[in-house]
């Protein structure tokens, strides 16, 4: 009889390690990921099951009871390897040991673009995102209000956990920019321009809009910082796409310009109240370092290049302007018969 016991638990200890220790993930590729939303272990287990990160639910119950692991887990995005075995998964959620998810931002143009991002990103609802972001008394605490938001991002990508609140994801993109001035003479740079830097921020993301040349980013914002010395109207093109909500146009007809916008600056002089655009660090570099210049207009090349003419009177600028719009005119011609 003893032999029996002593065989029944050998078995059942032998099986128990194996389920334990051997046995391991069998879904296909290298890793997966699953989210906890703080709805029980048993439902979490159900997932694991579908996801086939674990063959079954008891030993994984079982387990997770042994290790307490309903008092220590967190809500969050975990990341399991290939072939984990089940202990190393209670560990792994017992120890909160959740994967990072990167926030990869580039050219964002409006609170409701950056909201849509957010949520994608996070376990954030968008709606409840573009909610704080249109709040003031919520950015008041980064220093920062609606028409200022985008000044706290320089594109990049980021790490954070996926289950980071907005407070928190903003207080981190907030130390970033921050650093981000605070290094190669940056900040003094604004200063000998005359700028401050949310400033000159909103001049690079004009600048950003205008052209994808390098070389002439630093002439246009040459222009544009001429144009500001002179109290002259800065008449950005993009300005106006911006304050219409529409950045598809492909050309600025006369009747756009009466928009009563503060974005406006064919109306208002200055710069508009904030950003249009969240501009690459090279081009808020480019601003930085722009050269002192005479020009004060530009128009594009009338081989649709994507460069420019550049002028400092405006006899100049205006035969450039000219044939572009001839161009231009022959062009969209052409293009309207063929659609015909």
């Amino acid at each position: 009889m003893k032999k029996l016991i002593y065989l029944t638990v050998f078995i059942i200890a032998a099986y128990l390690s194996y389920v334990v220790l051997v046995k391991s993930t069998h879904f296909s590729g290298e890793k997966a990921h699953f989210e906890y939303k703080a709805e029980g272990l048993d439902q979490l287990a159900d997932s694991l099951v579908a996801k086939k990160i674990i063959y079954d639910k008891p030993s994984f119950l079982i387990l997770a009871k042994v290790f307490k692991v309903e008092e220590k887990i967190k809500p969050g995005r975990y990341l399991v390897k290939s072939k984990t075995n089940l202990l190393g998964l209670i560990r792994m959620l017992r120890n909160n040991q959740q994967a990072t998810v990167k926030f990869i931002l580039n050219k964002v143009r409006t609170r409701a673009e950056l909201a849509a991002l957010v949520g994608k990103t996070f376990d954030l609802d968008s709606a409840y995102c573009a909610s704080y972001f249109n709040s003031n008394d919520s950015l008041a605490a980064f220093n920062t209000d609606t028409t200022q938001l985008l000044s706290l991002f320089i594109p990049d990508t980021y790490e954070f956990y996926w289950s980071t609140p907005i407070p928190k994801f903003l207080q981190k993109m907030q130390a970033n920019t921050a650093h981000f001035w605070s290094v190669k003479d940056r900040q003094q740079k604004a200063v000998k321009k005359g700028m401050s830097i949310n400033e000159v921020y909103t001049l690079a993301s004009i600048v950003e809009e205008e052209t994808n040349y390098d070389s002439d980013k630093s002439l246009i914002a040459s222009v544009y910082q001429n144009r500001i010395k002179k109290s002259m109207p800065l008449q950005a093109c993009p300005t106006i796409k911006f304050a219409m909500q529409d950045f598809g146009l492909t050309r600025i007809y006369e009747k756009y310009l009466s928009n009563p916008s503060p974005y406006n600056t064919y109306n208002h002089r200055g710069l508009p109240p904030g950003p249009i655009c969240t501009p690459s660090p090279k081009t808020i570099d480019i601003v930085l370092d722009a050269p002192s210049t005479n020009y004060l207009y530009f128009v594009a090349k009338a081989d649709f290049s994507g460069y420019h003419h550049f002028s400092s009177t405006y006899e100049e600028h205006n035969q450039f302007a000219k044939e572009y719009q001839k161009q231009l005119d022959i062009y969209q011609q052409k293009k309207a018969q063929q659609a015909k």
